[in-house]
């Protein structure tokens, strides 16, 4: 009975979301007696709570609303479309409703909406709404745009604005669906894999509980940790605590969830094992990675070889079809539980749109694995490896090897924009493009006297890592060059990572006629600053 009252969760299949639902029909249901249920778990020692002048203790609403309970997933098998299913859920509840409560008298336009208020009316008790797989139809018919609409429509007119409603509560595996930038369902609040909020360390098991039941059942920790832990969700931050937050000086908002159906299979089997391909699924993870918009396949690859890939997620339209960009299937997959996110933190904020995805744990890693075994991967994974290989020899400031391995990779540009610098940068980061594990890519960065082609800065979790900057020339000289840079102070910019930076200088000559043998050939100079 207060604004937040409209609460959606959304979380991947397999995370426990029909057994908290199942949870709170039986504490709010008038119908059922369980008190005894509930006394001896944590909720009993909540202290109470003031509410408008009135003081609730943690029984206080036990067992005191109509609950109506619906599994949309019912509703929409057998149905032939969203309004077949529309019609059906609301001519059994209605019917259920009015059989329950038959002295009331309700009129001749018989509406799901208007027999709960009728009742509501008649008896002064409120309903609790749970709605199981909310986003049934966003699964079943992912192209029925009219239909969605009616369905969003038929929920808000149900639900919003309602004296009758004390609680609604959804879950699903999507978000609610957004049109542009809104929402047919803009009372709800939202607690999703990408913004749990308080409801974070209710998401899975925490690192503490899987410690207490690998004691209980004699499991090895570790082992169970590098398989099912990884996603990290962030909780709200305290009152108390918030100015530590700002300061840099509180993490305990960082918390790292374990995959909760996964971990109580290992304890029941006493074997660490992928559970996840054994449980029932709407999803193949390898019809969305095959649509390679944006270069996804080779963010897939890299996601596989353990990096952590920039992401946002601002449109994003938590649907299964409206993809726009490499961007949207990666939300998808966050929320598939495929991929563990991190929004980004600055200067005390934190941004739920923007941040890091990467794969959470092993077995989800064997699902990519399994899922990237056809031969139109073979490409993909090869590249990755001459990529890595180029890194090696770059580190190890082997100039002959860096320049074939560039040569090989700018032949790839077309005839018609090869001597172009675009196409020469285009093609050094293509053949560099292994190093998005391990650096964040900034192109032209203003230097002092001049501008740095290309430079790779090292991620927070790879400072082991040299700066390395790149200098693109044609029909110069790599040594001049190197000289050229050092005038210039392009390592000054860089202060900070002085006695960690390798000038590289990748040159050809274009004048050259393809009749000679130095035709496109490649050169190359590392020194370190």
């Amino acid at each position: 009975n207060t604004n937040q009252r409209f609460v959606s969760v959304s979380r991947p299949r397999r995370f426990g979301k029909s057994m908290a639902a199942d949870m709170i029909c039986a504490y709010y249901d008038r119908g059922s007696d369980s008190y005894d249920m509930f006394c001896d778990k944590k909720i009993s020692l909540c202290p109470p709570v003031t509410m408008r002048n009135n003081t609730l203790n943690w029984d206080s609403y036990i067992n005191s609303f109509n609950v109506l309970y619906m599994v949309m997933t019912d509703f929409a098998d057998g149905s032939k479309n969203i309004s077949d299913m529309l019609e059906y859920l609301t001519e059994e509840i209605t019917s259920e409703l009015i059989k329950k409560y038959p002295e009331i008298e309700y009129g001749n336009r018989i509406s799901l909406r208007t027999v709960m208020n009728r009742i509501y009316e008649e008896s002064n008790c409120q309903f609790v709404v749970i709605i199981d797989e909310w986003d049934v139809v966003f699964r079943l018919w992912k192209n029925d745009k009219q239909g969605q609409t009616i369905y969003l429509d038929f929920l808000r007119d149900l639900m919003k604005g309602k004296n009758y409603i004390a609680l609604a509560y959804m879950t699903g595996i999507l978000p609610i669906k957004k049109y542009g930038q809104h929402s047919a369902l803009n009372m709800f609040e939202e607690y999703s894999m990408i913004q749990p909020m308080r409801l974070a360390e209710f998401t899975g098991f925490t690192e503490p509980e899987v410690k207490a039941l690998c004691k209980e059942y004699e499991m090895e920790f570790d082992n169970v940790s590098k398989w099912y832990n990884g996603y990290r969700l962030t909780d709200y931050i305290p009152v108390g605590r918030r100015q530590e937050f700002r300061l840099g000086n509180y993490s305990e908002h960082k918390l790292s969830i374990y995959s909760p159906l996964s971990v109580v299979n290992s304890m029941r089997n006493g074997i660490v094992d992928n559970y996840w391909n054994k449980t029932e699924t709407y999803e193949a993870l390898a019809d969305y990675i095959k649509l390679n918009f944006d270069g996804l396949k080779d963010t897939i690859v890299l996601l596989m070889n353990g990096a952590r890939i920039p992401v946002s997620l601002k449109t994003y339209q938590n649907d299964m079809t409206s993809f726009t960009c490499k961007d949207d299937i990666l939300a998808l997959l966050i929320h598939l539980g495929y991929l563990g996110f991190e929004g980004d933190e600055k200067d005390g904020m934190i941004d739920s749109e923007r941040g890091t995805v990467f794969i959470p744990n092993l077995e989800i890693m064997d699902e990519f694995k399994t899922s990237t075994e056809t031969s139109e991967w073979e490409q993909p994974f090869e590249q990755f490896k001459q990529s890595l290989k180029l890194l090696d020899a770059t580190w190890n400031k082997d100039e002959k090897l860096v320049a074939e391995l560039l040569e090989a990779a700018h032949n790839k540009t077309d005839n018609k924009t090869y001597n172009s610098e675009a196409a020469l940068s285009y093609g050094i980061q293509l053949a560099y493009y292994a190093a998005q594990k391990f650096y964040t890519t900034v192109l032209e960065l203003d230097s002092g006297k001049g501008y740095a082609d290309i430079v790779y800065l090292p991620a927070p979790q790879y400072p082991d890592k040299p700066v390395l900057l790149i200098e693109l020339k044609y029909d110069g000289d790599e040594t001049g060059a190197i000289s050229q840079i050092r005038k210039q102070n392009y390592p000054d910019r860089l202060e900070h990572y002085k006695g960690h930076i390798l000038l590289v200088v990748i040159n050809y000559n274009v004048e050259l006629k393809n009749t000679d043998p130095a035709y496109k050939h490649h050169t190359c100079k590392i020194e370190e600053a």
